[in-house]
């Protein structure tokens, strides 16, 4: 009966199938890396200094993703109560466990890309593709 509980639960559930799922869906979501990255590069910033530092992303993206890493525990906002009112953006602690995992993904690219985009090209060039 436990095998086929799990089967029916391994088949229908992402996660059951593929453990890294949920990990991929929280650190790897647009914008997220970008955000992570300047934060544990150039540590506490404001919220203008994270826009330029990104450059591309929009004022209501960056707001939705930094919402949405603080409450994923990845990201610390400090509100200071003063004239005019001050809020800064830190990695947290949470964020900073996942240095190892982008370095691997560093590395990985390194020694890698080139190779991915050779694939690429030789697939793009079959006339069979077409």
């Amino acid at each position: 009966m436990a095998g086929t509980k799990q089967a029916t639960t391994a088949g229908s559930e992402p996660e059951f199938a593929c453990p890294v799922s949920p990990v991929v869906d929280i650190v790897f979501s647009r914008w997220t890396t970008p955000v992570l990255w300047a934060l544990h590069t150039y540590g506490r910033q404001r919220f203008v200094e994270l826009e330029r530092r990104i450059g591309t992303i929009t004022p209501k993206v960056l707001t939705q993703r930094l919402r949405q890493l603080e409450r994923d525990g990845l990201v610390v906002r400090t509100y200071h109560p003063e004239v005019p009112p001050r809020v800064e953006y830190e990695i947290s602690q949470l964020g900073r466990s996942l240095a190892p995992l982008f370095a691997h993904l560093t590395e990985w690219g390194a020694a890698n890309l080139g190779r991915v985009e050779e694939a690429r090209r030789t697939y793009d060039a079959d006339p069979a593709r077409r």
